[in-house]
């Protein structure tokens, strides 16, 4: 084995590694390592395993009399030089809660466990929506997770054309079932459970899997319902009135002293992503119409804010509580969804909370014999319907956006603060998240889009439920794929706009109030030069080392010395300034005289043009 040099022809030869037999025994530790102590909990390993264990904690002080009767690769001698490095870096608990290193890729739904140590615990009651159709008959199927496990054991009828299985939750035994239904991927059915995914589109076999994130705008509302509970002491109901009337009166004056900056509670006591609090919240998410979304559970939605978050849980909260649109009652959550398009022409949705915001308007459009969705019977039709309703849920949350960001302008631009600018920051990096998550969704589109088949419109039918024919991207697909990239461009084109104005209002706050400032300085500088000359004089009149006869006189003596000084003081140092002021006054006097004869002049110009066409007529 030999190095070269780079520029050089010398060759550095390394000496030859003794053939050392990793399977012989390892010799017995001296007495002055005796303090190595390996961990409590070791498993106990099979008896052939011939791996060499390098064990934590090592005592690297042992005495060079002990390591001189080991050999220098002897699995010990190794063990002594890997025990420094591993007790200089350590494994942070805090960040141990994603994948485990060195798994086993992906779950196996064909196994009980997935085919991992840990059976996953994911559970959930889902709600499920099974619709199969074709262009003469539509059934809606709608069931839970154990009533789906039996459904899917069941053949699919021979009239369907299409099916598409929307589920609302995440439980691993509706994914499992569902997994051994359409034998998916078990790398698929790992990104499907696990919600830190990025988007993408994976092609398969037999399907293509598909993850991108959605994103909806949610009101706040107030809990009333604790302050209308009688005691359970037995109170009278007129104490229990007159202390709902105090409630409901400190929030009013609270609400007038703060002008509407309303602080909502953090999401840490409402919001816990993935875990239900026992206790009743003081807000909830609700429906409401127009821009705002409906809610599967109130108590495990995400925010914008948590979902992808870093470890950082006092900095989500912070940012959760002053987000810029907590103010108006308003909330912006984020979840992952998973999509698999099948080769024999299903789809398969799974969502974290939104399916029914995504449902109601595509089974609107599938109740109609005539729409594009019924007559097409197409699969991945089914699959844009659902990628564009996700894109125009994140669009009243861009004019939400907008609104808030203009609203901040006025304020900005009539009285800025250093307040705003926090204000500007976190509506930034709110801003910067909503255009990550959105904008690779781009990226996903056009890769669908590349994915056309090749087969004409009129041949595609005969091919959708052919599993040998793999995936099909219908040509009717690839141009609907089209109008969703246009609103993706458009979505994200508003949110670099948003961000663009917010970093050009940080930067007017801080000219504005550098400017006010300098103004303020100017005037203090203006100030002491006037009084600079009085200062002096005052100074010098006031020496009492000598009778000093002027001083016994009138105080206008004084002020005949002061003034002219004074003055003189003033505009001498000040010459540049004011030669530079009348210069400024004299062009633009001039300018002023120049567009007032330019008005003069288009003004008779119109008149002679009058008077023309008079003539004429």
């Amino acid at each position: 084995m030999s190095r070269t040099s780079f520029g050089s022809t010398a060759t550095e030869k390394f000496p030859d590694i003794p053939d050392v037999n990793l399977t012989a025994p390892t010799p017995p530790l001296p007495h002055n390592a005796s303090s190595v102590s390996a961990p409590s909990a070791m498993p106990p390993r099979p008896a052939g395993d011939r791996r060499v264990h390098y064990v934590p904690n090592v005592d690297t002080s042992a005495s060079q009399e002990g390591a001189s009767h080991m050999s220098p690769l002897s699995p010990v001698s190794g063990l002594r030089r890997r025990a420094t490095r591993s007790n200089t870096f350590r494994t942070v608990e805090e960040f141990e809660d994603f994948e485990t290193i060195g798994a086993e890729p992906g779950i196996d739904p064909l196994k009980p466990d997935g085919g991992q140590d840990i059976t996953p615990d994911l559970h959930a009651e889902c709600q499920i929506t099974v619709v199969d159709f074709s262009q003469e008959d539509l059934q809606i199927h709608e069931m839970y997770n154990e009533e789906l496990i039996d459904f899917v054991k069941k053949p699919q009828p021979s009239w369907v054309k299409c099916r598409w299985i929307n589920v609302n939750g995440l439980s691993w035994d509706v994914i499992q079932a569902l997994g051994q239904y359409k034998d998916l991927h078990r790398l698929a059915i790992e990104d499907t459970m696990n919600t830190r995914n990025r988007t993408k589109a994976d092609w398969y076999a037999n399907h293509a899997f598909i993850i991108l994130t959605c994103q909806k705008l949610v009101q706040l509302i107030e809990d009333d319902s604790s302050d209308d509970e009688s005691d359970d002491d037995g109170g009278s109901v007129k104490s229990n009135h007159s202390y709902s009337s105090i409630k409901s009166m400190s929030r009013k004056l609270k609400r007038w002293f703060s002008r509407k900056k309303i602080e909502h509670p953090t999401a840490a006591s409402v919001l816990e992503s993935g875990t239900r609090p026992t206790h009743v919240p003081d807000r909830n998410f609700t429906h409401q119409p127009t821009g705002f979304s409906d809610v599967f559970n109130p108590n495990t939605l995400c925010t914008l804010q948590r979902f992808h978050a870093s470890p950082n849980s006092i900095r989500t909260e912070y940012m959760e509580k002053h987000s810029a649109l907590a103010s108006r009652g308003l909330a912006v959550m984020a979840e992952q969804v998973a999509m698999f398009i099948t080769s024999d022409n299903t789809v398969i949705a799974f969502f974290e909370q939104s399916a029914d915001d995504v449902e109601k308007p595509i089974l609107s459009r599938l109740g109609s014999p005539t729409t594009i969705l019924r007559q097409s019977c197409d699969a991945s039709m089914v699959a844009q319907a659902i990628i564009d309703a996700i894109i125009d849920m994140a669009i009243p949350v861009t004019a939400c956006y907008i609104d808030v960001v203009g609203d901040l302008e006025l304020d900005v631009l009539t009285h800025p603060t250093v307040q705003h600018t926090k204000n500007l920051y976190i509506i930034v990096s709110e801003v910067n998240k909503m255009f990550s998550l959105l904008n690779p969704i781009q990226t996903l589109v056009n890769a669908l889009r590349d994915h056309k088949t090749k087969l004409t419109q009129d041949q595609v039918p005969r091919e959708l439920q052919n599993p040998g024919g793999g995936v099909i991207i219908s040509p009717m697909t690839y141009t609907y794929l089209g109008d969703v990239y246009d609103h993706c461009i458009l979505i994200t084109e508003n949110l670099t706009q948003i961000k663009e104005s917010a970093n050009h209002m940080i930067d007017l706050i801080f000219n504005t109030i550098a400017t006010s400032q300098n103004e303020s300085i100017k005037q203090l500088t203006n100030v002491t030069i006037l009084f600079l000359p009085l200062t002096f004089l005052t100074g010098y009149f006031g020496q009492n080392f000598v009778i000093f006869s002027p001083v016994e006189g009138s105080v206008s003596y004084f002020w005949y010395i002061a003034v002219p000084v004074a003055i003189v003081t003033y505009l001498v140092v000040m010459r540049d300034a004011l030669y530079e002021h009348f210069v400024r006054f004299f062009q633009r006097r001039h300018i002023l005289g120049i567009r007032k004869r330019r008005k003069e002049k288009i003004a008779q110009a119109q008149v002679s043009r009058r008077l023309t066409s008079r003539k004429t007529l």
